[in-house]
């Protein structure tokens, strides 16, 4: 059941819910929200574009060519655990390489500024961090540790790979990676011939090869301390704007559903339909990188900034 579900979750098709609202109307409302600070941001993978990373559900989004492993999958099915980390190993180069764009450096500043009281992201990239941002929830868990299913010991990322690296000598010489290809999280389509190649490591305590990224699957559940840290959040906020998510997932329209019962304003700023547009006050549909730059200079923030 829990399968399906989380297929049903992957293959959700978020379409128009809502009439667009006047961007004037948008955006003067968000930048209300901001100036009157301790805002709650929720980024999804529309924040990450510009850094190289694709989405999921844009234009151009992942799910198009690629379907997302499930958590049951990757537990259960040994041979789709070895694709995963044969194609993980692969895309991983991009992802490692990936830096913070304007986005991420505007809301670590915004934090800093009081504007915002923290980030709650959707994203596996570790960027919010690298640019700086302090008050961060990884909502799904990142890409940087490495867990074994048998006997829950942890590995950095790094680690894993140079092992991977010694494993497979001129293994990533024989694949041409494009870079177009790489998923949200961090794999990259490889053909049946390089994954049957590949040669995966095992678990530095007890030999198993059941490992596993620390991030959240389709089909898994939040960690209880995760959901307990995010709700600690959402006490101290003023209001919620979303950035750059669909929010075709539960985990993050839930965050809307709560903002809307303890009555807080919502914004929402994507490039196109959202989950929870029927539900927001403020929709705005645009560029999101133009759209905080317009935010910055708009005269309730620059209000409020520090002088």
């Amino acid at each position: 059941m829990a399968h399906r579900a989380a297929i049903r979750s992957i293959e959700r098709v978020v379409g128009e819910s809502a009439p667009l609202q006047d961007p004037e109307v948008a955006r003067g409302g968000i930048a209300k929200m901001l100036a009157a600070g301790s805002v709650l941001v929720l980024t999804g993978a529309g924040v990450s574009t510009d850094s190289g990373i694709p989405d999921y559900r844009g234009p151009n989004g992942s799910l198009r060519r690629h379907r997302p492993m499930t958590y049951q999958e990757f537990l259960h099915e040994p041979a789709a655990r070895h694709r995963y980390w044969a194609r993980s190993y692969v895309g991983w180069r991009h992802m490692a390489l990936a830096t913070p764009n304007p986005i991420h450096q505007r809301l670590a500043r915004w934090e800093t500024e009081g504007l915002i009281a923290g980030i709650v992201t959707q994203n596996v990239d570790g960027l919010h961090l690298a640019a700086g941002s302090q008050n961060v929830i990884a909502l799904h868990g990142d890409l940087e540790q490495i867990a074994c299913l048998n006997c829950g010991a942890t590995e950095p990322r790094v680690s894993l790979d140079r092992r991977l690296h010694e494993a497979n000598p001129g293994y990533l010489e024989a694949v041409d990676l494009d870079v177009s290809l790489v998923n949200p999280d961090g794999d990259v389509s490889l053909d049946e011939g390089h994954v049957a190649q590949f040669i995966m490591v095992s678990c530095l305590v007890c030999g198993s090869l059941a490992l596993k990224p620390n991030v959240v699957y389709f089909g898994e559940n939040v960690p209880p301390e995760r959901k307990t840290q995010l709700k600690e959040l959402e006490a101290v906020s003023s209001s919620l704007l979303v950035i750059g998510s669909s929010l075709a997932v539960m985990s993050g329209y839930k965050l809307l559903l709560d903002a809307r019962a303890a009555g807080k304003r919502v914004g929402l700023i994507n490039g196109g339909p959202t989950r929870g547009d029927a539900k927001a006050d403020f929709r705005w549909r645009a560029n999101i990188a133009q759209a905080l730059q317009t935010l910055e200079a708009s005269d309730a923030v620059e209000a409020k900034r520090p002088m």
